[in-house]
Order: structure tokens, then C-alpha cells, then sequence
């Protein structure tokens, strides 16, 4: 009976097959997903041949087989591509093989799906926040809140000459003006990184120049790179403008873009005359995700990627051995950095962080806060070179999280040290005591008393 109703309904059996078949592509996408490091979804076994179609948004559905839908968990959306005859620079295999072992170590580890899906994500324009980028607990937010602190820069201080800058001035930005303070902090820090003489951009294209072998694993973006150079800064700063959506949009790999762009800025001559013996490369596996390295944070803030955050150079002598040296910071920066772990001061470990970062040419910083990064900032440059102004001033706190829906405002003074006077009579150690904000604050005025404004104390 079986057999005669198939004879008779030859499309039933087409179409029993083509179930199959597609049951079988299904099972292979889910292999090559939970294979890959990074949950990657949107990729067929077939992906070289069926991109043409997959790029293709009327591309009837029927017609892409082996492609998940696109609400599923865990998918990339579709990178943003350029043309390849936009003028840049296609990426090789020796480049790309260099830009693994600086990130990595090796050329066989690749960014996991956090790292692909991070891109800078602006708060709504006109918004108590439309200064901020979004910056969720993870390996980039370190990166993105650097950025964050130079978009600061950029909004309070080189758009703005006025002494009189104000919170609400931050607040009425619309998306324009997000997106022009994104290219400027960018900018800034590709040129500063290039020493100021050339900077790199890298984009996406619809081309591939690399290919997979067995001393290279590719991961389909890389390998699409085209990189375009800048001798000037304001030329480059436009370029970003132009085709900011390659960074702040989803799907655009942006937070990977720049660092890119700052490694190839950067060069990789000089960055290897950064490091010394206790840095190899630059990303650090820790609890199955990669963070930035200090030797990162350094080169966003000073332009050289130096593994320390103590002025200058320490050498180390040992026995038997040749001395080795040390990097530290041996520039004063645009943007400052603060560090606090009571962790590491419980344990004796907490880093010393040099004059050269704690008092940057601009009020801002920058804080390491036990691993998690915020931005701490203020508005009068006077802050930093005149000490009458360090009696009682005021600052801004934003740590990039979705829970904070406004500006923190902290008023410090650093006289009146009465801040651990009730815990001296009975023995207590302050440290264990007070927010985490505030002991940070307190690493760069000692002794300050700290007025959270009406805000319950964070952190």
C-alpha cells in the first residue's frame, strides 16, 4: 500500500528527501556552532558558496538552506561591509598571523562570541546619560570605557573651550553629536598611539585575502580586513565620521575593529619595544573570556602600550641573569587611570599607579575598580595644576552599567579627614568599611571625605 501511494505521489517522495536533506544540514550547523569557540551562529558548512545568497536580504528563505533563523540564541548579526575599492590596503597572511600572536600569543585562538558581538552602543540622544556608551560586565568593557573617558575629553574639552562647562551641556547630545564625539575619542586615540605622525583604520569588506591553512585559523572577518592610512589627524577623524556605523552599530565586530585599527596604528615594531618579559601579548584568558592586558589601558591612555603603571623604567636584578627592565608610563596623559582591588590590598598586592596617570593633563580617569572599569571625572582643568582647587571641588562617576540611569555626583574634600575618624576610637579598618568608589578616589587625595549627594553609595 505504502509502496503504491508513492508511485502514485512521485513530489511526496522529492519531498521526504529534501526534509532530510535539510534535517542533516541542520544537524551539521549545530555541530559546526557548539565546535567553534565561539557559539557562532549564521555560518553553513557551505558558507563560501551560499554567502552571495545569505548577504542577499530577498533571497527566498527556501533557498538558504542550512541557515538558522534569525531571532535564534546566540547569533552575530551580519557584519556591516565597505566595498573593496574603497582605496584601503587588503590584509595578508603575515599580518594577520602577527595580529593573532600580539592578541593571543598564537595564531590559532580566536575572539569568542562576546568579543564578536561588542560593538559602541550610545545611551538614547537628549538623554540624563546621552554622554554614555552602554558597557555591559565582560573582557570589553575595559576598552569601551577608555573610549568612554575620551569621549568625555572630547564633549567637555576640545569641542567645548569654555571654562564654563556643566552636566546639562553632556545631556543635550543628540546622535549626530554622539557619533561625532565617537570618530573624535577614536581618533585621538589611533593618532596618539601612531605618535602622531600616521594612524591606521581597518574595515570590513565582502572580499577574503586570507585564507584558512595549517599554521592560520581563520574566522571569516579577519580575513576580510582592508586597512586605510592617515598622515593627517583631521582627515582620519572624518574618514571614522563617514563610516561610523562600521563601529557603533550592531553586528559591525566594532570594539574589535578599533582594537585592530590601535594594534596596526600602534605598529607592531613598536609595540614589541613596549612590552618587556612579563607581557607576551595582550589579551589575558581568564573564567572563559579574554580581558585586556594593563599594557591595552596603557596604550589607550598614553599611546604606548607599557605593561606597568609606575613612572618610567625599574630594572630588576637577578642572579646569574642579565638585569631585565621594567616598562612603566613615561609620559604625562590626556586621561588618567586609577586603580582599587580590596582584594589585592588585603593580599599586599595592589599596584603602585604613577604621578604620571593619577594627574593627567585633563580631569578625567579611568578607574579599575576590583576589575570592573567606570569613568570618574570633572569639569575644570584648573583641578589639576592649581592646589587651591583641590579643597573641596566636585566629580562625575558613570561605571557604564544598564543600572545606572544617571550621573553620579560626588563632592570631595580633601581637609577636613573626617572620614575615618569614628572607626579609630574602636580599632576598625576603614578600608573594610567605605565603598570601593571612594577608597579609589582616595589613592590619588589621601585622607578626602567624599558627599555622594543625595545618591546611595555604590561600589
Amino acid at each position: 500500500m505504502e509502496k503504491e501511494l508513492s508511485d502514485e505521489n512521485p513530489g511526496l517522495q522529492s519531498m521526504e528527501l529534501n526534509e532530510i536533506e535539510n534535517r542533516i544540514l541542520d544537524l551539521d550547523k549545530w555541530r559546526t556552532i557548539f565546535s567553534s569557540q565561539g557559539l557562532e551562529a549564521g555560518k553553513s558548512i557551505s558558507e563560501d558558496n551560499n554567502r552571495e545568497e545569505e548577504n542577499n536580504e530577498e533571497t527566498p528563505r527556501s533557498k538558504r538552506q542550512g541557515m538558522l533563523p534569525a531571532n535564534i540564541l546566540y547569533s552575530i548579526p551580519k557584519e556591516l561591509i565597505i566595498a573593496s575599492d574603497l582605496g584601503g590596503h587588503p590584509i595578508t597572511i603575515a599580518m594577520a598571523m602577527e595580529l593573532r600572536k600580539m592578541l593571543f600569543g598564537n595564531t590559532f585562538n580566536t575572539f569568542n562570541y562576546e568579543w564578536k558581538i561588542s560593538f559602541f552602543k550610545f545611551k538614547d540622544p537628549f538623554s540624563d546619560l546621552a554622554y554614555c556608551l552602554e558597557a555591559e560586565k565582560g573582557g570589553t568593557r575595559a576598552i569601551q570605557m577608555a573610549v568612554q573617558a575620551h569621549i568625555i575629553k572630547y564633549l567637555l574639552f576640545t569641542r567645548n573651550k569654555d571654562e564654563h562647562r556643566s552636566l546639562q551641556s553632556l545631556r543635550e547630545i543628540g546622535q549626530k553629536q554622539q557619533e561625532r564625539a565617537l570618530a573624535g575619542a577614536m581618533a585621538d586615540i589611533l593618532w596618539t598611539a601612531g605618535e602622531g605622525g600616521k594612524a591606521k583604520v581597518c574595515l570590513i569588506t565582502s572580499d577574503c585575502y586570507v585564507t584558512e591553512s595549517t599554521d592560520y585559523k581563520a574566522d571569516n572577518f579577519t580575513e576580510r580586513i582592508q586597512l586605510f592610512e592617515f598622515m593627517n589627524k583631521e582627515k582620519l577623524e572624518k574618514f571614522i565620521f563617514a563610516h561610523i556605523r562600521c563601529f557603533k552599530n550592531e553586528g559591525s565586530h566594532g570594539v574589535i575593529l578599533f582594537l585592530y585599527s590601535l594594534l596596526f596604528s600602534r605598529t607592531f615594531s613598536r609595540l614589541w619595544e613596549d612590552l618587556d618579559f612579563t607581557t607576551t601579548h595582550l589579551l589575558h584568558f581568564n573564567l572563559g573570556n579574554y580581558t585586556p592586558r594593563q599594557a591595552i589601558l596603557n596604550m589607550m591612555l598614553t599611546g604606548r602600550a607599557s605593561p606597568h603603571l609606575f613612572n618610567g623604567d625599574r630594572m630588576l636584578e637577578e642572579s646569574e641573569l642579565a638585569p631585565k627592565i621594567l616598562h612603566g608610563v613615561q609620559s604625562r596623559s590626556d586621561v588618567g587611570y586609577l586603580h582599587w582591588s580590596r582584594e589585592e590590598m588585603e593580599k599586599n598586592k595592589l599596584p603602585q599607579v604613577g604621578s604620571m596617570l593619577k594627574t593627567p593633563k585633563f580631569p578625567i580617569w579611568v578607574c579599575n575598580i576590583s576589575s570592573t572599569y567606570s569613568v570618574l571625572f570633572g569639569m575644570k582643568t584648573s583641578l589639576l595644576h592649581d592646589w587651591k582647587m583641590e579643597h573641596i571641588f566636585d566629580l562625575y562617576f558613570y561605571n557604564g552599567q544598564l543600572s545606572q540611569d544617571k550621573t553620579v555626583h560626588l563632592t570631595i574634600d580633601t581637609h577636613s579627614h573626617h572620614w575615618e575618624g569614628k572607626y579609630k576610637s574602636d580599632g576598625s579598618d576603614p578600608e573594610k568599611k567605605f565603598p570601593s568608589l571612594e577608597m579609589t578616589i582616595r589613592t590619588k587625595w589621601d585622607g578626602a571625605a567624599i558627599n555622594w549627594n543625595s545618591t546611595v553609595p555604590f561600589f
